[in-house]
């Protein structure tokens, strides 16, 4: 056995069960090669001595670590818990463990967690959205780290992408606020500077008003962190105009639950007096009050495809392939046509 304090090898296990050391790694890497009595044996012994195999030597042997790494923007609200939840799963499924790093939305912190996963052998490499300096790109195309993109879907760009077209989403909601009378719309939106997301969604809204010839004069953004308070705020910038939006579309969820929250602070409904929308579909926008009409975005199906997807580059040794998912209008109490008089 182990010296006292030492931690249990192959050997002690294989003395345990009384089988070859030959034999434990079999069951412990190939266990349908392994008769079930000498399995179960094996098991046992594993769990009686709380044995744990030697990853760095497997990491040595196979030159890989199974690992992949995901890098999000922010862990503080639910905009991808959902989605990642999901791709963990799948990834599980697949052999691999996942290890998560948030950026707060800052290019050099991310840049910083993409040379540390690589430093530390990830296999592959979750990013979300593809705005970042190029030079980042050439850096893992040198150390050829698969990567894929998710959350947002350019057909032309760099990295494989699985997501969706958040532009043609937001004009497809901006469309149907304009469809019910609006004509004076605010925007609020999360900082669009390296951020493709947010940028793509403002552009949205400006091809649904080309689209229905409405000036860009009857257009106001503003641009914030992913944050209730500051949702607040910015519905209050909003509406202290001398013509104020009758209609605010917000890049997400947490941005328009703050925008209600100071709607109903200062004595306006909605959407009697003013309507808000929202986007993601997170639960918070089910149980806001009103309850916010939203594009729906199918996290947990981009996040099992991502893993699948991501798996198969891996394991083919492929470039990857794009995928769009398409996203959906979900009504519910916080949109209506404008008051009249």
């Amino acid at each position: 056995m182990s010296k006292l304090g030492s931690a249990p090898t192959l050997d002690d296990v294989a003395k345990l069960a009384g089988v070859s050391t030959a034999t434990v790694s079999r069951c412990l890497n190939n266990p349908d090669r392994v008769v079930e009595a000498t399995r179960s044996r094996v098991l046992s012994a594993v769990d009686a001595l709380g044995y744990t195999p030697n990853f760095a030597a497997r990491v040595m042997a196979a030159k890989r670590t199974s690992t992949i790494g995901a890098i999000i923007p922010t862990m503080e609200n639910a905009i991808f818990a959902r989605g990642l939840q999901a791709f963990q799963e799948e990834l599980h499924q697949h052999g691999y463990t996942l290890l998560v790093s948030s950026s707060a939305y800052k290019p050099d912190i991310e840049e910083e967690q993409i040379r540390t996963l690589v430093a530390r052998g990830a296999d592959g490499l979750l990013l979300i959205g593809h705005d970042r300096d190029p030079k980042i790109y050439d850096y893992l195309e040198q150390r050829k780290i698969p990567v894929l993109v998710a959350w947002s879907f350019v057909e032309s760009a760099k990295l494989p992408s699985i997501g969706f077209d958040n532009r043609a989403a937001m004009a497809e909601l901006a469309n149907h606020v304009v469809g019910l009378g609006h004509t004076r719309i605010g925007v609020i939106s999360g900082i669009s500077t390296g951020n493709d997301r947010a940028r793509l969604r403002i552009e949205g809204v400006r091809d649904a008003l080309r689209c229905n010839d409405l000036p860009p004069s009857n257009l106001t953004i503003i641009e914030t962190s992913y944050e209730i308070e500051n949702g607040a705020e910015a519905f209050s910038r909003l509406m202290s105009q001398d013509v104020p939006p009758t209609a605010v579309l917000c890049g997400n969820d947490v941005l328009a639950v703050g925008a209600l929250h100071r709607a109903r602070e200062t004595g306006l409904q909605v959407p009697g007096d003013v309507s808000i929308t929202g986007f993601d579909d997170i639960e918070l926008a089910r149980i806001a009050s009103p309850a916010l009409t939203t594009v729906h975005v199918p996290h947990r199906e981009m996040g099992r495809r991502a893993a699948l997807e991501l798996v198969g580059m891996l394991e083919n040794k492929a470039e990857g392939s794009g995928l769009r998912l398409d996203t959906r209008i979900v009504e519910r109490q916080s949109l209506a046509p404008p008051a009249t008089g």
